[in-house]
């Protein structure tokens, strides 16, 4: 087999599986092939599961052969977060402040991957905990961009935006508690959906904020994020058969979100909502209102929930964390329970505001990052003359939606100047994540031909 499958997409691998054109033992040893030749600089994973991985690919191919597929994952190798529960190995959290002690069982997601027939090659490294935008902040060291070494592919799902974006592995899980699957997938090019809050299980994943985090797919179409949700979605998660109207309605929530944008990340978005009303579709203006609160609700509720997470580990190993995280875990210490209460408070109306803005179209649009990919040991970035902490830039397009638990979904919309891509972001009505991922793929096709 040639090397050139490790860039292509799920179900086109898939079908050549399905059809006899590839063996999986081809396909994974292609992956670990190209792991081999870009993982020592790139530190997407924190390990390997490669003879595990070939075994099982073995015995997929046999069981293909005897007429036993099992669907578009059968022998499809992905890679997890390492933050989520791998039966047979540690969940290190990218941290020294861990336990790792070895996982008896697989989260629920993985049970679900590996019971569609997918191979996990291996575990992927993360911002410590997950609480961080960017990839450094690990006891393995940061992350790099495939694109360009010196720059942080984003976070916190650094490692598995990377090993997707490089061809290291077909399709992988991630978290997003602030927009650390969106966030990773605009900064490398790829697709990234944080699905409606509680659709699909977090149980064997290390939490960093219950009320917050989400786990979804980073993938390199919108129909493998479908793939990969409907797989691993609730059974009882809320299913809609809807199909997108023929008039396409975007509402752009031009307030707050708009107001700092690096202005090739602006030209990116704004030359994108063009196309799209080229093609037909309906690009109108509208408003979240009270948006300007999101960073500070986010921030009373974030802060708070990760400090409850780890008390134990401050209290007893607050010397193994990254000086960073340990100093955000430390002020969430202080943030007051009447404090907490109106961060709740907000969340409720922002969720309402959220809600009013989608009533009269089908998703709202905005960018996912407000900045191309920022440079390794970047603290503070400069848009438009007005500097801010960067962690704050990263986070402001996305942290609104794991308060209010509306799904959304980041697509690539083009690359700027220096060859680095941006990304758009679509947020859908709660409990309509289908429905979001039917425009989202409309929305690509249309997009592939700007």
């Amino acid at each position: 087999m040639t090397i050139e499958w490790c860039d292509r997409p799920i179900h086109q691998v898939a079908t050549a599986i399905e059809t006899g054109l590839v063996s999986v033992r081809e396909v994974v040893d292609s992956a670990l092939a190209r792991i081999t030749a870009r993982d020592t600089t790139l530190h997407s994973f924190t390990m390997l599961l490669s003879e595990k991985a070939q075994r099982e690919a073995d015995r997929a191919d046999r069981q293909i052969a005897a007429g036993r597929y099992r669907g578009p994952l059968h022998g499809v190798p992905l890679s997890i977060k390492d933050l989520i529960d791998v039966a047979g190995v540690p969940t290190t959290a990218a941290s020294k402040a861990s336990e790792p002690a070895t996982a008896t069982t697989d989260a629920t997601t993985v049970a679900r991957l590996r019971a569609a027939g997918a191979i996990i090659i291996g575990k992927c490294n993360l911002h410590e905990f997950a609480f961080g935008t960017t990839g450094e902040d690990s006891c393995f060291g940061p992350t790099h961009h495939p694109l360009d070494l010196a720059r942080s592919p984003g976070g916190s799902s650094s490692g598995s935006a990377v090993s997707v974006a490089s061809g290291m592995a077909f399709g992988s899980i991630g978290t997003d508690t602030g927009g650390s699957v969106r966030i990773p997938s605009a900064a490398c090019g790829l697709v990234g959906l944080k699905p409606t809050f509680g659709e699909i299980s977090c149980d064997g994943v290390i939490p960093l904020a219950p009320s917050l985090d989400h786990v979804g797919p980073l993938t390199r179409c919108v129909a493998d994020a479908r793939l990969l949700y409907d797989t691993m979605r609730d059974n009882s998660s809320a299913i809609t058969s809807e199909t997108i109207p023929a008039r396409r309605i975007l509402g752009c929530p031009r307030p707050f979100f708009l107001e700092r944008l690096d202005t090739e990340i602006r030209n990116s978005f704004e030359g994108a909502l063009d196309h799209l009303r080229d093609a037909g579709w309906t690009v109108k203006d509208t408003i979240v209102r009270h948006a300007h609160h999101s960073p500070a609700v986010y921030l009373h509720l974030v802060l708070s929930e990760a400090a409850s997470t780890h008390a134990r580990g401050l209290a007893e190993r607050s010397d193994r964390y990254t000086e960073e995280v340990r100093l955000r875990l430390e002020l969430g210490r202080y943030v007051m329970g009447e404090d907490y209460v109106r961060a709740q408070h907000g969340r409720n109306v922002l969720g309402h505001a959220v809600d009013n803005a989608l009533d009269t179209c089908n998703a709202l649009v905005l960018p996912t990052l407000a900045i191309p990919a920022p440079r390794l040991g970047t603290n503070t970035i400069d848009i438009a003359g007005n500097p801010e902490p960067l962690r704050n830039t990263m986070l402001r397009l996305t942290q609104l939606f794991n308060a209010t638990g509306h799904p959304a979904i980041s697509l690539p919309c083009g690359l700027t100047t220096d060859g680095l891509p941006c990304g758009l972001q679509l947020i859908g009505s709660r409990n309509r994540t289908e429905h979001l991922l039917n425009l989202a793929e409309a929305c690509e096709a249309t997009l592939a031909n700007r």
